[in-house]
């Protein structure tokens, strides 16, 4: 039977007795019925896997002592840094718990001209919240020890004013070259990928300015929560973790 894992924002070590946040509490006693002594599995993003028993057990509080720590995740071969332009809902959660999945270490939501969601700040705040829990809860399934770090969504010139991109990628179904037609880039690189309706022409012109280069992927155009998966699966197979 599979071991439990959970995510706790908390410090974690060997021999300490951590009582969870409500959240997981509740995951593991109603959602999941564990019983007092069952072994469970957290980690809070620092890299590691830690072993422990449930020592009390309620409705809303959940106590667990850590017995073990795990290796260390190893470090990605390829850091992906990935600029997502905000589409709908469902097609964003999509896209970031994917993405998760898949290995990238940042995500940047971004906003751009052609963005068909419009979120005012104060609800852009809750968005990102919901975010975190998508990557928290991608974590908890795929069994990654680090949590990929979320930023602060941004206009999409900041994002491209504020970063070096000479190893960056624009995925862009209109350019002549794919990825295997670069050099690869050492140990880290940037992907941005638009919205629903792409980029405009100033915003391509823009990335591509900031150092970003056009790659294509095959001869379709594929949705905007489609487009990312496949350029982070092309990444991570010719240069990253899945080589």
């Amino acid at each position: 039977m599979r071991t439990s894992r959970v995510y706790t924002d908390q410090p974690l070590s060997v021999g300490a007795c951590v009582t969870l946040e409500e959240g997981p509490a509740r995951h593991l006693a109603q959602v999941l019925r564990l019983k007092a002594n069952a072994s469970v599995v957290l980690f809070n993003g620092d890299g590691h896997n830690y072993q422990g028993v449930i020592t009390t057990l309620q409705k809303r509080h959940v106590a667990v002592t850590l017995s073990s720590v795990g290796e260390a995740e190893p470090v990605p071969t390829l850091e992906i840094h990935l600029g997502l332009g905000i589409s709908k809902s469902e097609r964003m959660d999509f896209a970031i718990q994917k993405a998760v999945e898949l290995g990238v270490s940042e995500i940047t939501p971004l906003v751009t001209e052609r963005c068909v969601v419009r979120i005012s700040d104060q609800r852009m705040q809750k968005r990102l919240q919901h975010w975190r829990n998508i990557i928290i809860s991608a974590c908890e399934q795929s069994g990654r020890r680090r949590l990929p770090h979320l930023h602060e969504t941004q206009p999409l010139k900041s994002w491209l004013d504020a970063h070096t991109h000479s190893s960056g990628f624009l995925l862009d179904h209109r350019s002549e070259k794919s990825f295997p037609d670069f050099a690869p880039p050492t140990n880290a690189t940037t992907l941005l990928v638009g919205p629903e309706g792409g980029l405009s022409e100033d915003e391509r012109n823009r990335a591509k300015a900031s150092g970003l280069q056009g790659a294509r992927l095959g001869p379709h155009v594929l949705r905007t929560e489609t487009a990312p998966l496949a350029a982070i699966t092309a990444l991570q197979t010719l240069w990253g973790d899945f080589r």
